[in-house]
């Protein structure tokens, strides 16, 4: 089993264990030597993924060989839905297509939510503000771009909207950072960007439903329809 795909084996593993409540907080992990063993993968493989898993919340990892060390499931910030979701998307599970018609659906509702509402997030103009920093690289504009995007479906109050974004966010920054370097001109897609992440807040505070609505379809269908290969 090629090295590259046998960590997603172990994403796999944890997460039908997650979702079939054989794991939880607290519950402890077998070590790597057994996982490995169990699982038919190298122990490289196993790290890998316990260091993806790590990385996004799901489980805390100490050396030693006492009661605390080892791969140990945690309480994380984000919902179960939310690593479920995470772990497929860190897998390559899901079809990108899929994702992105997902986003469609997702945010459109969320920019209505708000609009309706007439509220726009407070620290949004802030961070849009940040991003206007000429120095920063594509991929540090792209991951600010992400959090403003996660930042309009957790002031929604919906803490399903705000799982999703969370558990989807693996997926969709690999692909919009992968592409932005494609991008001929990017310093013109990124003035683009702006004016429309500006937009929807635009829309949002003047409680247009319609037009935010709009907004952010054309902003993300922009983006895939100007990447996509």
């Amino acid at each position: 089993m090629a090295e590259a795909k046998a960590w997603r084996v172990v994403l796999s593993h944890v997460e039908r264990q997650l979702r079939s409540g054989d794991l939880g907080p607290g519950d402890r992990l077998p070590g790597e030597r057994d996982l490995a063993t169990q699982l038919g993968v190298g122990r490289s493989s196993v790290r890998e993924a316990l260091r993806v898993l790590e990385v996004m919340g799901v489980l805390h990892t100490a050396t030693g060989s006492g009661p605390r060390s080892g791969a140990v499931i945690t309480t994380a910030a984000a919902s179960g839905l939310a690593q479920v979701l995470g772990l497929q998307a860190a897998a390559q599970a899901f079809d990108f297509d899929d994702v992105v018609e997902t986003r469609l659906v997702l945010e459109t509702s969320v920019a209505a939510k708000l609009a309706a509402a007439r509220r726009a997030p407070a620290t949004g103009s802030e961070l849009l503000d940040a991003m206007d920093d000429e120095t920063l690289t594509p991929d540090e504009f792209l991951a600010l771009d992400a959090r403003f995007h996660g930042l309009l479906a957790e002031e929604t109050g919906n803490a399903v909207f705000a799982a999703i974004m969370t558990g989807l966010r693996a997926a969709i920054e690999t692909y919009v950072q992968s592409r932005a370097h494609e991008i001929d001109d990017w310093e013109a897609a990124r003035a683009r960007l702006q004016r429309e992440h500006r937009g929807v807040l635009d829309a949002i505070s003047a409680g247009d439903v319609d037009e935010a609505r709009t907004r952010i379809h054309d902003h993300i269908n922009g983006y895939y329809a100007q990447t996509r290969a």
